[in-house]
């Protein structure tokens, strides 16, 4: 469904295990930096009404997975580190088309969104089904299933603005992108992508 060219190796879970806390700093951050995305593209594109109303609800589902996030690391006693720099996300960035109209660049934000959604859905899944705690696989199966929704609405919204012939082709060169950037860096566990 994702069609995401490289798999995680489910091995990861295990490095994910060991460093609890920091993978849930990461995870964390990773929620936070996706409500504060989503209120980027409200300022910017205030005329995409559609857009707007269907982004409003996720940024109240991505702070609100924030908030879930630390109640987990309180129940644990685990302290929220600092964020730190995300390589995958900074290196994806640097693939975007930052020319042309303001609706292309749009596409370009869209595109990297949902393949950051695809890429987290695809992590939650391997947590979900290799952590050794029942409740934490519990925890990230939910992720996953809304990791997956939000995936598919930054790619329907993307064909909406950016029509679909287009998108369809600009989203395989972001798949290929993303399994070189993926095969030059280090699995670590202590961050999700």
């Amino acid at each position: 469904m994702l069609g995401l060219k490289l798999p995680t190796d489910p091995r990861w879970a295990n490095l994910a295990e060991i460093s609890l806390e920091e993978i849930l700093t990461d995870h964390a951050y990773c929620e936070q930096k996706a409500a504060t995305s989503c209120i980027s593209l409200i300022s910017l594109y205030p005329d995409k009404i559609d857009m707007v109303r269907k982004l409003a609800p996720i940024v109240t589902e991505e702070w609100g997975h924030f908030r879930l996030v630390l109640q987990e690391m309180d129940k644990r006693n685990l302290k929220l580190g600092h964020q730190r720099k995300d390589e995958y996300v900074n290196a994806m960035m640097k693939f975007q088309k930052k020319d042309g109209h303001l609706d292309d660049r749009l596409v370009e934000k869209l595109l990297i969104f949902a393949l950051i959604e695809a890429r987290s859905c695809e992590r939650f899944r391997i947590l979900s089904l290799h952590l050794e705690e029942q409740a934490l696989k519990d925890f990230y199966h939910k992720f996953m299933v809304s990791e997956a929704g939000h995936y598919r609405l930054f790619i329907d919204l993307a064909k909406q603005y950016g029509g679909e012939e287009r998108v369809k082709k600009r989203w395989a060169e972001y798949l290929e992108q993303e399994a070189k950037v993926l095969s030059n860096m280090t699995l670590r566990g202590d961050r999700m992508h």
